[in-house]
């Protein structure tokens, strides 16, 4: 007599629901509200239990992202569902449009990515603080200011001794010109009441540290030197994610170094530099 049974439909993991599609859902909305953590809500808390604990749920909400052009860089109980705009999505943000909303000088677009990426430069100058889960970066808005500033007296002293201190090569904007552009701008600008100008260097930091502040990035700590400032998870796991470009590297590479009270000390110049401005400076935007 033949065994039916063995020749039966083997068991199969139960089928997803569309509760569990409006859960998956649910879950990476929550990813999209930065400042939010799972500590604070018991309904975020509960499904990244279930993202962790049920693999046909996680992959049902990697799906989920992946459709709304997301990047999920982590789903933890420190950084929540950290997700990152892939270029061609609807939620991503571009330095074009950040610029416009910031200033009426289009001008000034450049200025704002290399503000971005002196943030996240002085944020994790090495690479381990960026490996280290633990790490906490602090910024100051003068202490970015003075961090650019030095970057570009040390590529102004680099013209000069090699006998370049004039307008860049065409295909060589980058840094060789940000200095000419940065350094020519006022640091705070002039107001009756002292008040920082907008259109200022340390106006220009303000407003991307308050963009950062905004999108769950940076927590603001206090008043001092223009504002102090903290990384979060999210920050971390969002410069991680972009640190692939060689901008922020080139940056440091001048000698520059920011330190965790974010001040600033200048090395001496090291024989060989040779930088280029990558396109892709305006973290966290696409260009």
């Amino acid at each position: 007599m033949t065994d039916h049974t063995a020749l039966g439909p083997t068991p199969s993991a139960p089928a997803v629901t569309p509760a569990d599609a409006a859960d998956a859902a649910r879950l990476v909305s929550f990813g999209l509200h930065p400042k939010l953590l799972p500590a604070r809500d018991a309904e975020y808390a509960e499904l990244l239990r279930r993202y962790r604990d049920e693999p046909p749920f996680a992959r049902l909400a990697d799906a989920v992202a992946t459709g709304l052009g997301l990047v999920v860089l982590e789903v933890s109980t420190r950084a929540g569902m950290a997700v990152a705009a892939a270029e061609d999505s609807v939620f991503a943000v571009r330095m074009g449009d950040y610029a416009r909303r910031a200033t009426a000088d289009s001008g000034d677009r450049f200025l704002h990515g290399l503000a971005h990426l002196a943030v996240a430069a002085m944020a994790f100058p090495r690479p381990e603080d960026l490996a280290d889960d633990g790490y906490l970066g602090r910024i100051t808005v003068n202490g970015v200011d003075a961090f650019v500033r030095q970057a570009c007296r040390r590529l102004e002293e680099r013209a000069e001794e090699t006998g370049e201190n004039t307008d860049p090569a065409t295909g060589y904007p980058g840094l060789e010109a940000a200095w000419r552009v940065y350094s020519r701008r006022s640091a705070t600008g002039a107001t009756k009441d002292a008040r920082r100008l907008a259109g200022s260097t340390t106006g220009i930091i303000a407003k991307a540290v308050t963009f950062l502040v905004d999108s769950g990035f940076l927590q603001r700590t206090g008043d001092e030197a223009g504002g102090t400032y903290r990384t979060t998870a999210r920050y971390q796991l969002q410069v991680r994610d972009l640190a692939g470009g060689a901008a922020m590297a080139e940056l440091l590479e001048l000698g520059v170094v920011p330190v965790t009270d974010g001040s600033t000390s200048l090395l001496p110049p090291e024989e060989g530099d040779d930088l280029v401005f990558a396109a892709d400076a305006g973290l966290p935007f696409h260009s």
